[in-house]
């Protein structure tokens, strides 16, 4: 399928929407962020340890895999973060969970049978580099042991540039590390200040240099908008400074404010959070900022140079979207490891026990850690491929997407009728079966993917906002 726009067009920006406070407050309502679909509220415990054991051993044998470990542990608390993470002031608790999640990495092993082709491995948390160096080195020689890491795999980490060491950064570039994130969210000290996180410009331009000298040459920057006394002027100041420090990509999430979730978020002021027209305005302005430094706009929320392979997948209509966002990866599969870790099969979603006790329990005792999950069906895949088209390329065409899916496209007819509000907004085009979505509609791409999603009307999940 095409993208919807070339390689480097600069994205002209919609303003229509920006004029009717009354048309962005209706418009800012709670939706998935569609990193899976079916998504993550909708799994049940009919799916668990047992169900997972019979995906993994089903995988075939020239299947390319993809591992993601989920390090939950942090220093301290961002009080805007919405990750499965807790704050630990001992080493001794981080080490145990090495331990055990060594031994799942062997379990799930043994249910894949031979060592599986993996083509990518993204090290998430919380804090992947609170670990020691040698921890590091320890869990990447298991995986490397038990699965066959591909050559070109990407081996991606996050990183908090506030606790990284030179000698993080040594072990990183030993265990082969590609790519690291680095959380910024804003420079401003008020802001910093009020999210709980102390980030100097100058902590993470050292950062940036320390990783580029040890070889690890792609860099991605995370950046927030949304957050307390943020103001269109100081997330422009954020975005100009860290532009300046020429990452390969940039991403630029809203705020997700889900205290009820989150209950440390209730720590925040909510009288000085931007309103619904406020966080628009600062998207665009920091979007803007962005693209005018050089960088393609990929999807909703990431922006990448042009010559970055995720904008050259945008391009060629093959960018791909899972729970780490936009991506390049194009495997089969993809395993979780730790607690709360989500992996995707053919057959379906599994998620890891959140709670580490019930984790470490399941581990030890010899069994799979998954503990929920949703066995999709044919009509999900079809879904579930219009999604990713519209959160990719801001268009799809439904015929195809129903001709390759062996779907009659008919079955869309009830969700089209439900565009036309959208349509009358000036936010999302119709040519025939071939959906598009306008410039001005880009914030809003999750509210028409949401038109397609067949489960939002059951039960009582709740999202963040839109915007």
């Amino acid at each position: 399928m095409r993208a919807n726009r070339s390689l480097g067009e600069p994205p002209d920006f919609g303003r229509a929407s920006l004029e009717n406070h009354d048309v962005v407050a209706q418009l800012d309502q709670r939706v998935p962020r569609y990193t899976s679909y079916p998504t993550a509220p909708h799994f049940t415990p009919d799916i668990g340890a047992d169900a997972y054991a019979e995906w993994l051993e089903a995988l075939p044998a020239d299947a390319m895999v993809s591992l993601y470990l989920h390090v939950p542990f942090c220093a301290e608390l961002c009080l805007y973060c919405g990750c499965h993470t807790s704050v630990v002031r001992r080493y001794e608790p981080v080490a145990s969970y090495v331990a055990v999640l060594e031994r799942e990495i062997d379990l799930v092993a043994e249910r894949i049978g031979a060592r599986r082709p993996v083509v990518h491995v993204h090290w998430g948390g919380g804090t992947p580099t609170i670990l020691t160096p040698r921890d590091l080195h320890t869990l990447a020689e298991r995986l490397r042991a038990r699965f066959e890491l591909q050559e070109g795999a990407e081996i991606a980490f996050e990183i908090d540039p506030r606790r990284l060491s030179q000698d993080h950064v040594v072990a990183l570039a030993g265990i082969g590390a590609t790519r690291a994130s680095l959380g910024i969210q804003d420079f401003d000290l008020e802001v910093q200040r009020t999210v709980n996180r102390i980030q100097s410009f100058a902590q993470t331009e050292q950062v940036v240099s320390w990783l580029r000298n040890a070889g690890i040459a792609g860099l991605n920057f995370d950046l927030m908008y949304g957050l307390p006394y943020q103001t269109v002027d100081k997330v422009v100041r954020s975005v100009e400074q860290a532009v300046s420090l020429r990452p390969d990509r940039i991403a630029l999430f809203g705020y997700a404010h889900v205290p009820w979730m989150k209950r440390h978020q209730k720590l925040l002021p909510e009288a000085a959070m931007p309103e619904a027209s406020e966080r628009l305005r600062q998207m665009h302005a920091a979007a803007a900022a962005i693209t005018a430094a050089g960088y393609v706009r990929i999807g909703l929320d990431h922006f990448a140079r042009p010559g970055d392979l995720l904008a050259r997948r945008q391009a060629e209509g093959r960018l791909r979207r899972n729970f780490q966002g936009y991506t390049t990866d194009a495997a089969a599969a993809l395993v979780g490891l730790g607690t709360s870790a989500i992996g995707m099969l053919p057959q379906g979603y599994v998620q890891n026990a959140p709670r580490m006790g019930d984790y470490r329990d399941a581990v030890l005792a010899g069994r799979l850690a998954a503990v929920r999950g949703i066995r999709v069906t044919d009509e999900d895949r079809v879904r579930r491929a219009v999604i990713e088209r519209l959160m990719c390329d801001l268009a799809v065409d439904l015929d195809e997407v129903a001709a390759d899916h062996g779907a009659d496209p008919a079955m869309f007819s009830y969700d089209l009728d439900r565009l036309g509000e959208l349509s009358g907004l000036g936010l999302v085009r119709r040519e025939q079966n071939r959906i598009i979505i306008d410039e001005a509609g880009r914030p809003f791409v999750r509210s028409v993917c949401a038109v397609f999603d067949r489960y939002l009307s059951r039960g009582e999940a709740r999202y963040s906002r839109a915007l």
